[in-house]
């Protein structure tokens, strides 16, 4: 094994907008993470392509997602930082993992049911051929552990699954991952469905709270989130509303469910949905103030993104030739 340290790899599709959830479920967690770990987090822009999108605008929101990685404050010295699409050994893997993965397992994946069912009119070879990517993509590191979402769970298993079937047949080849699910904060609910997972391709407006939206939206947003009957302030199953705004309120502030419940005794719902908003607001002020500059900054940004591919490159590469030789391909000399 060529690693001096044990490999975190996340990535996020730029599509729609980035939310709070976005921010709660993963980007936090990367924060924590990326000073123990060689930490590769990557803009999925190859995985986006399976829903059908307008070149110019993608291409816009995929360097905006990327500046916002930087805003946050993921650290290009730390952490490898780069395009999918510009490391080419994601799709080299992807395909000699593809001849490890039976149609049935990848027809199984709840995810390919859920987006056919979405798009009727578009169940491409990409949809059902995405979590193979997405094990390519872990695999091509030697990745230990990988920040998932709950719904990314099942993706996990089968990367997993083929990693293990490869190391069977061609001894210790991959690295067989782990996940990473928060305690809390895993999933963030939506603002208008508290029932709903938050999305960042939710059409309606008023469900998702972009990291770098205005403050005055932010504000008219969560006074419009939807809550539940009564008057209480509580952490509870019959409550999605107040527990999903409980649960952002907690991780904004760095507080307990407990003490956010304390500190809201005897105060109504509008007065708590400001409270929420004034948290987000002030968390992700100094978010906003730094994409606002580093978005001006397009050469500084595409630098980044180029030493973060070759990084990327350098190990992926390494990966895939000891794949390639494995099968008993020609080496390119």
């Amino acid at each position: 094994m060529f690693k001096e340290q044990k490999v975190l790899l996340s990535g996020i599709q730029p599509t729609g907008i980035m939310t709070i959830g976005n921010y709660i479920g993963a980007v936090k967690n990367w924060l924590k993470l990326q000073d123990d770990y060689l930490s590769v987090y990557f803009i999925a822009d190859l995985h986006a392509l399976t829903v059908r999108q307008n070149p110019t605008e993608f291409k816009q929101r995929a360097l905006s997602f990327f500046a916002q990685y930087l805003a946050f404050g993921l650290d290009p010295e730390k952490s490898i930082l780069y395009f999918q699409s510009h490391v080419p050994e994601h799709t080299q893997l992807q395909w000699a993992l593809n001849c490890f993965t039976y149609v049935g397992e990848a027809q199984r994946m709840t995810q390919f049911k859920d987006k056919s069912a979405k798009h009727t009119d578009n169940i491409n070879m990409g949809l059902m051929d995405y979590p193979v990517l997405m094990a390519a993509d872990i695999l091509l590191f030697q990745t230990d552990l990988v920040p998932v979402g709950i719904d990314q769970k099942q993706h996990l298993e089968l990367t997993r699954d083929i990693a293990i079937r490869f190391n069977n047949q061609f001894g210790d080849v991959f690295t067989v991952p782990d996940g990473y699910i928060p305690k809390t904060g895993a999933k963030i609910m939506s603002l208008a469905d508290p029932t709903a997972k938050m999305s960042k391709s939710d059409p309606d407006p008023n469900a998702a709270i972009s990291v770098i939206e205005e403050p005055d939206s932010i504000m008219r947003k969560f006074k419009r989130a939807v809550t539940d009957s009564g008057n209480e302030v509580k952490f509870s199953e019959d409550k999605p509303g107040i527990s999903n705004l409980l649960s952002i309120y907690t991780e904004m502030t760095g507080k307990t469910i407990s003490e956010a419940e304390e500190e809201f005794v005897g105060h109504g719902y509008g007065d708590f949905k400001s409270k929420v908003a004034e948290a987000v607001i002030e968390r992700l002020r100094p978010v906003r103030e730094e994409y606002a500059k580093l978005i001006k900054d397009k050469a500084y940004l595409t630098e980044v993104a180029k030493q973060g591919a070759e990084k990327a490159r350098y190990i992926a590469s390494r990966t895939v030739g000891k794949v390639y030789k494995k099968l008993g391909l020609v080496a390119k000399e």
